[in-house]
């Protein structure tokens, strides 16, 4: 396969009349500027590495929406997880897998390319593991196969209810592993991914409250290169729960008793000072921010303007998925930084002054860093993971270089996605994937079965 983009952004920058020629297993072979189009398939718009989705917890699509009521006048993230918590006691399997197939349609339409699900929901609604103890993840597999997105699958080792080994509460006890069956799970899943090119899995744990320090020792152990995830810091009350167990807040803790390097992600990382920020950002490690969940559970904001300026990694995931849309989560990261500091154009470097492109590029890089994924680069032997934008859309047409992201991001929309590819495979044509209806079917029946 060939595809022709009248202009392209590139490792090096922006470049005109583009030729991508494909070879075996979506590999990108060969990459021409200032060439014809011949016969190659012509792109509808500017042609984009596509983004990464570092952070999905798939189920939760389901009751996005379904947390808006007031139910104490200091609602938050713990009020919120109480409901969620009622959600996971109620879906089956079969379910599991409508619910994310759907959203990895979504995903597709919004712009992502692969996705990062950080997979918790490993039991049977009592918390008894199924014969098949990876029917779960087996499940959103299959969801992220019927949709064609790529995978990094991270199944969660989740032992605990709080700091120290407290004891989990039962509506935790779909999650529950211990040590030694995790690393069955882990294996297991890493063997039949094999002949999946398009997924692969890494290591993860839920959060410092929910395992001990001797175990995160004793899973690191398992694999000595793939992927490592991890929420921390989400919340305040998280950051004063660390303190009184241990003397330090969480970011602090992690980066001096765990080897955190350019292999982890650390999911949220919302409250940390100075110190911790600048260590961070110096470790390799990527943060793995979801702004649109972030506002919407009063999480509050990561200083990603000092962050990045230090030359800190980042990128972006969907995680509860009250949006499914890259550009909103790009969006709100930015807008975050200018309300906390009254001042415009926050994320942006010397190097790179349009934000658009700082946001994005940056995104791109750090999402394809975490979850270990061969793509994020147009250029030879990068998947050919690409996302083209509507270029007859009167807000993109005259736009070149920079002022197609600056344009698209802060005053576009979803719907300028034109179309999407994954190794090459189109999946989305003229905004359209051709299991989206099927999917929405069984994702409302879904739905309505849960009301």
């Amino acid at each position: 396969m060939e595809l022709f983009a009248e202009q392209a952004l590139l490792p090096d920058g922006w470049a005109r009349d583009v030729r991508i020629e494909l070879g075996a297993h979506g590999r990108i072979e060969r990459v021409t500027s200032g060439a014809g189009a011949g016969g190659a398939e012509r792109a509808p718009g500017p042609l984009l590495p596509g983004l990464p989705n570092l952070h999905s917890h798939a189920f939760q699509r389901a009751m996005a929406g379904l947390a808006e009521k007031v139910t104490d006048p200091r609602d938050s993230f713990w009020s919120w997880r109480e409901q969620m918590y009622s959600l996971v006691g109620r879906l089956e399997p079969e379910q599991v897998e409508a619910i994310a197939a759907h959203l990895y349609v979504e995903m597709l339409k919004g712009g992502y390319t692969t996705v990062g699900e950080f997979h918790y929901l490993h039991h049977d609604p009592v918390g008894r593991p199924y014969d098949n103890p990876a029917e779960m993840a087996d499940r959103v597999l299959a969801g992220a196969e019927r949709a064609g997105i790529g995978m990094t699958l991270l199944p969660v080792l989740y032992s605990h209810g709080g700091f120290g080994g407290q004891p989990a509460s039962a509506g935790q006890r779909r999650f529950l592993h211990d040590t030694e069956a995790y690393a069955r799970l882990w294996q297991d899943l890493r063997q039949s991914l094999v002949d999946h090119p398009l997924h692969r899995t890494g290591l993860c744990f839920h959060s410092l409250r929910a395992v001990t320090p001797e175990q995160i020792g004793q899973v690191l152990a398992l694999d000595a290169q793939g992927p490592v995830h991890m929420h921390v810091a989400e919340q305040t009350r998280e950051v004063d729960d660390c303190l009184d167990w241990s003397g330090q807040r969480p970011v602090e803790w992690l980066l001096d008793h765990a080897p955190v390097d350019d292999r982890w992600c650390l999911i949220h990382a919302t409250h940390v000072n100075a110190t911790e920020r600048e260590r961070l950002g110096a470790s390799g490690a990527v943060a793995g921010l979801c702004p649109t969940t972030e506002a919407n559970l009063g999480d509050g904001i990561f200083p990603a303007t000092e962050y990045v300026a230090g030359g800190g990694a980042f990128g972006v995931g969907s995680d509860s998925h009250v949006s499914v849309s890259g550009l909103e989560e790009l969006r709100t990261l930015e807008y975050g930084q200018r309300l906390i500091t009254r001042h415009r154009n926050r994320i942006a470097t010397a190097a790179t002054p349009s934000v658009g492109r700082a946001l994005y590029a940056g995104a791109v890089a750090g999402g394809a860093q975490a979850l270990a994924q061969p793509a994020g680069r147009i250029e030879p032997g990068a998947r050919a993971d690409l996302v083209a934008l509507d270029g007859g859309h009167p807000l993109l047409a005259a736009a070149s270089g920079d002022t197609v992201l600056d344009r698209w991001l802060f005053a576009g929309e979803t719907r300028f996605v034109r179309d999407v590819y994954v190794a090459g495979r189109r999946l989305v044509h003229d905004g359209v994937h051709p299991a989206e209806n099927a999917t929405g079917a069984a994702f409302a029946g879904v739905l309505r079965a849960l009301a």
